[in-house]
């Protein structure tokens, strides 16, 4: 009861609010308005004429058109054609189920247990996808598919020319990922590979439009019930179709280049040949390389690059973006103005710059499909502006812009949005953040799904000797403390009395904190001489600690995981590696060990290798040892 009012104080202080500025409608809570304002159902939405204003950041409204105002304005996308206006689905859909405006699984029940952290869980394997693990809020029921063709059979038969190209695995899961998104549970799929990213973009692209299109159907449906009505809308049934703003999917990205990855299977899946796509040559001159410009990674010669380093990196790699694409049944519109859009692309970075430009995130109050991808890029970027975003997801807007409160659902009014979005987070490996992102920020009442996966350990020169150390802790608070104190009082005393591994040794540290900490402890040893590759090193930096560790005029060379992540060097004149903890991406830990052997005479029984881990890192260590081995590491 406090939430809900809570909600409704705060909804009545933005209509009052709203009501004393100027161009706004004058709507009193206590004072609803006339009979004649409401007929404002039985005439054309009114298009506001705007002139070309299009801002630097590519949020603004240009072109010189007539621009739509509020959600409501949908209906001027387009005229339904019969089979449109035919399509309503006779029986209930998926889409119905779950954004109704009074829905079964909004529960007051449910929620108390998404709050209480009381979650049904059932475990199944399902083919292609491994281990899922389902939850469900106690007291909840998930609804079921509709009777006949599911929707993901339909969208399927769309996908049907693109999937024949593929082979049967990767058809399998993106037949596996349609069913499960099309329920509009939430899901995390931490298991996407650099070859089955595409089919799932595609699958999770087919989702985006569906959704789309069914709301404007219904919002052009109850356009032509209240034209042809005589009631009030108040005393009509089934007219909230809306929410605060019409942005209703928000896509997060790492890069300008994954932006148009996500954009190419977008307008690939247009239902219709004639869709025309405006503003594509900006576009592309904008998130595509500059003419002429040379792609370093891909024009390399096959093997000088990792091939997810290549996937990951090629292209343009600006991290600071924002555009927003509006769909028409004919054509879609980039660089549409946040609240005129359908979709939103964008990276943290450059949401965040929106949000404290404007003060306000009201273009996210509406968003009920969310989109996370290429989380383990985002991590290295800075996972704060990731949960800046998302805190201000479906939170009640700031200010109203020509919103008809007629049409707005009333779980938006109640400040419950959250429980019903959907969100769907995409990585190719799992870490305790996104797990956390998995456990506390999704609150789907109608169930989320985390993929799980048996790991076998990573291939390493056969005969290299390695060490996992282990050392004991007590709490993951004190985890950082606990390392470092075991590092320098026990791990590395001990690798300085070593003649042989206290020279040509590499120092791999994964947390920028504990980086800091290190490299400001390795100052103050006395004897100990090294040098630094940080993700904030010049190339004349890297030049010269490359250099100085080869020539062995340092004997340690301390390296962040955030510099080999953006970086990738191959580093020579390695003889011992000395792991202050385990990388979040296996593949670094192989290439590492890899290294040595680029230098001519080296055998395996010179290279050592040394791992610190405690329990808090058992998704690294399982990943690196292998499942089975990591569990024994363990106990």
């Amino acid at each position: 009861m406090e939430e809900a009012n809570a909600a409704t104080t705060k909804l009545l202080t933005l209509l009052n609010v709203s009501a004393i500025k100027s161009g706004k409608r004058k709507w009193i809570y206590d004072e609803p308005p006339s009979v004649k304002l409401n007929k404002r159902k039985t005439v054309k939405h009114v298009s506001i004429a705007v002139e070309s204003t299009e801002s630097s950041d590519g949020t603004g409204v240009g072109d010189g058109v007539a621009v739509d105002s509020g959600p409501t304005a949908m209906a001027l996308d387009s005229v339904a054609t019969n089979e449109e206006s035919k399509e309503e689905d006779v029986s209930p859909s998926m889409y119905g189920r779950h954004f109704a405006s009074q829905n079964e699984i909004l529960t007051e029940k449910a929620r108390n247990s998404i709050e209480q952290n009381a979650w049904a869980t059932a475990t199944e394997r399902k083919e292609k996808f491994g281990t899922v693990i389902e939850r469900v809020p106690e007291g909840s029921t998930p609804a079921k598919p509709v009777e006949g063709a599911t929707l993901s059979e339909k969208l399927s038969a769309r996908l049907k020319s693109s999937q024949e190209r593929l082979p049967q695995d990767l058809r399998l899961l993106q037949n596996a990922v349609l069913s499960d998104i099309t329920a509009y549970q939430d899901l995390y799929f931490p298991r996407t590979t650099q070859d089955s990213h595409p089919p799932i973009r595609d699958a999770v692209c087919l989702h985006f439009l569906n959704h789309i299109q069914r709301k404007r159907r219904r919002i052009l449906k109850n356009n032509e019930k209240l034209s042809q009505s005589k009631e009030t809308p108040t005393e009509t049934e089934d007219i909230r179709d809306q929410g605060f703003a019409r942005p209703s999917v928000l896509i997060l990205l790492p890069f300008r280049s994954w932006a148009m990855r996500w954009v190419d299977s977008l307008t690939k899946h247009t239902p219709k040949p004639e869709f025309q796509v405006e503003n594509h040559a900006r576009f592309m001159s904008e998130y595509a390389l500059p003419e002429g410009a040379i792609d370093k990674l891909e024009d390399a010669p096959p093997g000088t690059y990792p091939k997810d380093h290549v996937d990951m990196f090629r292209g343009n790699i600006d991290d600071s973006f924002r555009v927003g694409i509006k769909l028409t049944r004919k054509s879609v519109k980039l660089f549409s103005d946040f609240y005129q859009s359908d979709i939103i692309i964008a990276s943290p970075l450059g949401l965040r710059m929106s949000i404290e430009k404007d003060k306000n995130a009201d273009f996210l109050s509406s968003i009920e499909i969310l989109l996370v991808d290429q989380m383990n890029a985002l991590a290295m970027q800075n996972w704060e502006h990731l949960q800046l975003v998302l805190s201000n997801i479906n939170v009640l807007p700031k200010e109203i812009r020509d919103t008809d409160f007629s049409r707005i659902k009333q779980w938006y009014l109640d400040g419950h949005a959250s429980y019903l979005r959907q969100s769907i987070l995409l990585a190719p490996f799992e870490t305790p953040e996104f797990r956390y992102l998995f456990n506390s920020f999704l609150k789907n009442t109608a169930g989320k799904k985390r993929v799980e996966s048996m790991y076998q350990a990573v291939q390493v020169p056969e005969g290299v000797s390695q060490d996992y150390v282990r050392f004991d802790c007590s709490s993951h608070k004190e985890e950082p403390d606990k390392r470092f104190e075991y590092f320098t009082e026990k791990l590395l005393p001990t690798v300085l009395k070593s003649a042989v591994q206290s020279t040509n040794t590499v120092i791999f540290v994964p947390s920028s904190f504990d980086f800091i900490r290190v490299e400001n402890y390795l100052r103050k040893h006395e004897g100990v001489t090294y040098s630094v590759l940080s993700e904030y090193s010049t190339n004349s930096d890297i030049a010269r600690s490359r250099h100085a560790f080869f020539t062995n005029k340092v004997n340690f060379l301390l390296i962040s995981e955030r510099f080999h992540f953006f970086r990738r060097y191959k580093i020579r004149g390695i003889r011992n590696m000395l792991f202050y903890g385990l990388p979040d991406q296996a593949q670094f830990y192989t290439e590492f060990l890899t290294y040595p052997f680029l230098d001519e005479g080296v055998h395996p029984a010179d290279v050592t290798c040394r791992a610190l881990y405690c329990k808090y890192d058992w998704m690294k260590l399982e990943r690196i040892a292998g499942t089975e081995a990591a569990a024994g590491l363990l106990k």
